[in-house]
């Protein structure tokens, strides 16, 4: 079942949004770990450093 059938009818989705650097050497570990957080990955953006990475995630707003 989707999001969308679990919502009421005219429920509008509040989401929290996060930003977190990703290491290229360890990004498979920090993806995973903000996956089984809930989080969803929206973006990647490259970071201040050559080898960092930085990741914009999203999730929906728990009441």
């Amino acid at each position: 079942m989707s999001n969308d059938e679990a919502r009421p009818e005219g429920h509008q989705v509040r989401w929290e949004y996060l930003t977190a650097p990703i290491l290229s050497h360890v990004s498979q570990q920090i993806l995973n770990n903000f996956g089984a957080d809930g989080w969803e990955l929206v973006q990647v953006v490259p970071g201040p450093n050559a080898d960092s990475l930085v990741g914009y995630f999203k999730r929906e707003a728990r009441p």
